[in-house]
């Protein structure tokens, strides 16, 4: 086995997987006031995918749900044969009762999940594959905030040319691409769309590439979401991030952002295991993607900060708008998840 995984804290304080195991001490698993959850991450906090799940966790410790005391502990980004052991390690330990996977990790779940029958096991994310019983899939689909964002893009742009780059073509990520030029299309019907994947979670040079090279082509406002903003400052541009709200990396640039809100993902969890470990009802995980959208509180825009000057009151308004007839069902957002391309 190796050796090379770490785990983290809330407090972010870092120790060896095997040390901290056999030092830390936590209520029982048992015991219905506690509720200790391990989360492997797959990026680290400081990606938007796996800090906006820290910041839920620590609201939902905050409300006590069910009366819990919730805490966590955090590792280092693992995948494949690290992540797994992670896992059994945790499972091994006696010590946590939810172990939440925060990305593609139904294959290492399925290896486990039989095994450790009273541990609920959390997926998230495109790539997994739905295992029911103690395994529950969490998805995330921030489509809707996206529209929203391309009727921004739409309104403001100038060359009518607008630049997405992305990590990977998945579903999860196609989705939201496809959904922001559908949106500025809805307001400016000659819009170009140029789109770009860097193949990794995260690569800042490759991001700053071929962010540059949409620009270059005449791109004047960028759906940033392999998360490097440079191109856009030097470029005297305005952007969009995604998943978190990462105005603060570059409040001279990012006009707003599609966020993740884990928030009622997390309630569902926290829910599922006090209803099994309180009241005896048999885990019963989904098999088949579902997600908390607008509607839900699942995903929002942030706000423009010091860059509202930047937005006509009509144009926030026509945004604000959309963002309430998507909540009420009046305004449906396609899921398109086929591949995007550049015009």
């Amino acid at each position: 086995m190796r050796k090379r995984t770490f785990l983290k804290s809330a407090s972010a304080l870092t120790f060896g997987l095997g040390t901290f195991l056999a030092s830390t001490q936590f209520a029982a698993a048992e015991n219905p006031e506690d509720l200790n959850i391990a989360v492997i991450l797959s990026a680290g906090i400081e990606s938007s995918w796996d800090g906006t799940l820290i910041q839920s966790l620590e609201r939902a410790k905050e409300a006590k749900p069910h009366g819990l005391d919730i805490s966590w502990q955090y590792t280092d980004p693992l995948w494949g044969d690290d992540a797994g052991d992670a896992m059994r390690l945790f499972a091994e330990s006696g010590e946590y009762d939810i172990i939440w996977a925060h990305s593609t990790y139904s294959d290492q779940v399925k290896k486990l999940k039989d095994e450790f029958p009273e541990i609920m096991f959390v997926v998230v994310g495109s790539g997994n594959e739905g295992l029911g019983g103690n395994q529950y899939w969490v998805y995330k689909r921030v489509h809707e905030s996206a529209y929203a964002l391309g009727i921004l893009a739409g309104n403001l742009t100038g060359s009518n040319t607008l630049g997405v780059v992305g990590t990977y073509p998945a579903d999860d990520i196609n989705d939201l691409i496809n959904a922001f030029f559908a949106g500025a299309k809805s307001v400016n019907p000659e819009i170009k769309q140029k789109v770009a994947f860097i193949e990794s979670w995260y690569d800042p040079g490759k991001a700053s590439e071929m962010t540059s090279a949409q620009i270059s082509t005449g791109a004047d406002i960028i759906y940033q979401l392999a998360g490097n903003f440079q191109p856009c400052e030097e470029a005297g541009i305005l952007c969009f991030s995604n998943f978190g709200d990462d105005h603060h990396y570059s409040p001279s640039t990012i006009l707003s952002s599609s966020l993740a809100n884990w928030d009622p993902d997390v309630k569902w969890v926290v829910d599922e295991w006090w209803a099994n470990k309180a009241d005896g009802k048999p885990f019963e995980g989904n098999t088949e993607i579902i997600w908390r959208g607008v509607a839900e509180g699942g995903t929002s825009i942030a706000p423009y900060y010091d860059l509202a000057d930047k937005v006509p009151d009509d144009v926030q308004a026509q945004v604000q708008t959309a963002l309430d007839d998507i909540a009420s069902g009046a305004l449906t957002v396609e899921l398109d998840v086929s591949p995007p391309k550049s015009d």
